[in-house]
């Protein structure tokens, strides 16, 4: 069973309804038991950093997102799920997030041509081939949403990069914890490669 996890952000159901189409079994919840008890954990989200992690400790699941990001089961994050998974965004410096991985979050640079937030398809250099990007070839398209950015990531979890007006660390994994900037249930065969590479990891 997957668990994607409820803290009322969006995007829950086209996750849900994208590992139904791949067939496998998950199920939207903020029970901690329910997310503890899980073969593998989804935090999904779009929004605000500062609101989502005030949401998330509202319902007290601070700690239970933390101890399913150990690396004892796989997790995984998705848009504002990755961000979540640092320590600090520009967006709201002063509130504190879940600090499972080192790095940057900050704006995306207005610059000529860039619009932002970023929304579309950008193609993604990989640099780890295993995990959530086994079998998915080199500079594939996936589709993103969002108006901030991971940067100074520590090297050896940057799973992928992509470029749109500055360079954007856009995937990281380390172990069976991984995340992705893009939307894969989103980005279409890509994406769903990736979902799948997810629900079997071992």
């Amino acid at each position: 069973m997957i668990a994607i996890i409820d803290y009322g952000a969006g995007n829950l159901q086209s996750v849900k309804k994208a590992l139904d189409y791949l067939g496998y079994d998950s199920i939207v919840t903020d029970d901690k038991n329910e997310i503890l008890s899980a073969d593998r954990v989804i935090l999904p989200g779009v929004g605000s950093f500062g609101d989502a992690m005030e949401s998330i400790r509202e319902r007290g699941l601070e700690e239970v997102i933390k101890e399913a990001a150990n690396g004892d089961k796989p997790f995984l994050g998705i848009c504002l799920g990755l961000q979540l998974l640092f320590r600090h965004s520009h967006e709201t410096p002063d509130v504190e997030g879940l600090g499972i991985f080192d790095g940057e979050i900050v704006t995306i640079p207005r610059v000529e041509g860039i619009k932002v937030p970023h929304i579309g398809w950008n193609d993604v250099k990989i640099s780890q081939h295993s995990g959530i990007f086994s079998g998915i070839k080199d500079e594939s398209y996936f589709y993103f949403v969002h108006s901030y950015y991971l940067r100074n990531a520590e090297s050896d979890i940057v799973a992928g990069t992509t470029h749109y007006g500055v360079d954007i660390q856009c995937a990281v994994q380390r172990g069976k914890v991984c995340a992705t900037q893009f939307h894969p249930e989103k980005s279409s065969e890509a994406g769903l490669q990736l979902l799948h590479n997810f629900a079997t990891m071992q």
